[in-house]
């Protein structure tokens, strides 16, 4: 007879009580808050976002080039991701990948996108929706070329959003890419495509302690940005 104790059984009632209370501890914003002024703000996003980008690198925020892209699927439905933004200037904000990945298809099928950045050390967020086009083939290898060796190498390894058969495959196929991104630094990727959004709104939202958070949006209208305050 074996005398070895039976596994305790799995409660998920008490399993996500659990959770319910670490999720109720959690504490936002519980920092010194900058303050926002809408009406001294200018009259384009880009030189906002500029200005919040620096102040949220002196801030300490980590990885404040780090971006949430949402696109929509062939069957209408949602996707969003983190990845990193490549620049923003007049033309819009910048980023990149292949054209063959997930988010690639999405952009061709249906060239319209949503980027988020949360900034928690300043309790900051910006919003941009907008059209998205793909830039030319020369503009999307000087983008690569700008890049790390690592970056080179996660590129070359390729095959984005494919069913991976197990990690020895991926072990190898990175191994190669990396010897091949080392050995020739300007190795071609032709998938490779660097996006640029071109937002018709943008919203800068300003978090506040009291929940009277200050938000304004910026809408295109023409050749022209209209500004508007919205509720919390």
């Amino acid at each position: 007879m074996s005398h070895d104790t039976p596994p305790a059984r799995h409660d998920p009632f008490h399993a996500h009580d659990a959770f319910a209370a670490l999720l109720r501890e959690q504490r936002v914003w519980d920092i010194d808050l900058p303050s926002f002024d809408p009406a001294d703000a200018p009259g384009d996003p880009l030189p906002l976002f500029h200005r919040w980008f620096a102040e949220a690198v002196a801030a300490g925020q980590p990885e404040p080039h780090t971006m949430t892209l949402a696109t929509v699927d062939e069957e209408g439905r949602p996707d969003v991701r983190t990845l990193m933004l490549h620049d923003a200037d007049a033309a819009g904000w910048h980023f990149a990948s292949h054209s063959t990945s997930a988010k690639g298809r999405q952009l061709t099928a249906r060239p319209e996108a949503a980027i988020g950045f949360y900034w928690p050390a300043q309790a900051r967020q910006i919003r941009l929706r907008g059209p998205v086009t793909a830039a030319p083939a020369a503009e999307s290898r000087a983008d690569l070329a700008a890049r790390s060796t690592g970056a080179l190498a996660a590129a070359l390894t390729g095959r984005q959003s494919e069913i991976l058969p197990d990690p020895k495959t991926l072990a190898h196929a990175s191994a190669e890419a990396w010897a091949r991104a080392q050995a020739e630094p300007d190795a071609p990727v032709p998938t490779w495509t660097r996006y640029v959004l071109a937002p018709r709104e943008a919203e800068f939202f300003q978090g506040d302690a009291w929940r009277r958070h200050v938000r304004l949006r910026y809408r295109r209208e023409g050749r022209s940005w209209k500004r508007e305050l919205l509720w919390p």
